[in-house]
């Protein structure tokens, strides 16, 4: 299946391209408003569109490591590791007429699935864009659970790739906005 050009999002408001295989999660359960959820027809992949309140309280690589932080709370992880953390090229974003900055950044959080007790490490890639005329902080995020028993697989899902940082890199790079009044009255 070839990667979803221009998935409209947020009601139209913006459009990204999407990995093959990408089920929408609000199409299985509620989802918040303020967020887009996508899982892997297969792994336990998901990527995350969020809109966010600006946080002007932090700049920088430091912003990037306040959302990482504050995913980590929410989702109650016992540990928590950043990686690495770079500037993204805002040149190379479709964002990048109202971008200011973009930060992407990889780490690690040890979380356990609901109704589960004991914890793994889950891979997180996040891409942080900062739309401050739009008092908004877009988190865009890739999760990456460790694979589970692949002998389990049956062998007609074997042909749906396991999602890479390429796929969420497309992602981030193609995130259009469409329509701005989705913020509000400027």
């Amino acid at each position: 299946m070839e990667p979803t050009r221009d998935y409209p999002l947020f009601g139209g408001a913006f459009s990204a391209t999407l990995p093959p295989g990408a089920i929408d999660v609000s199409d299985l359960r509620p989802v918040p408003d303020n967020q887009e959820v996508f899982c892997h027809r297969v792994t336990d992949q998901s990527l995350i569109v969020e809109l966010l309140e600006l946080q002007a309280h932090v700049q920088g690589e430091e912003a990037a490591r306040y959302h990482f932080e504050d995913v980590g709370g929410v989702q109650e992880a016992r540990a928590v590791q950043v990686e690495t953390v770079q500037p993204l090229v805002l040149e190379n974003l479709a964002l990048r007429g109202c971008c200011q900055e973009a930060w992407i950044l990889s780490g690690q959080q040890q979380v356990a699935k609901e109704n589960q007790q004991v914890a793994k490490y889950v891979t997180l890639h996040q891409a942080l864009l900062r739309l401050p005329q739009y008092q908004t902080d877009l988190l865009l995020t890739f999760n990456q659970p460790p694979p589970e028993n692949r002998s389990s697989l049956a062998p007609e899902n074997l042909s749906i790739p396991s999602w890479s940082l390429g796929d969420f890199e497309q992602l981030v790079t193609s995130l259009t906005l469409h329509d701005p009044n989705i913020f509000g009255p400027q």
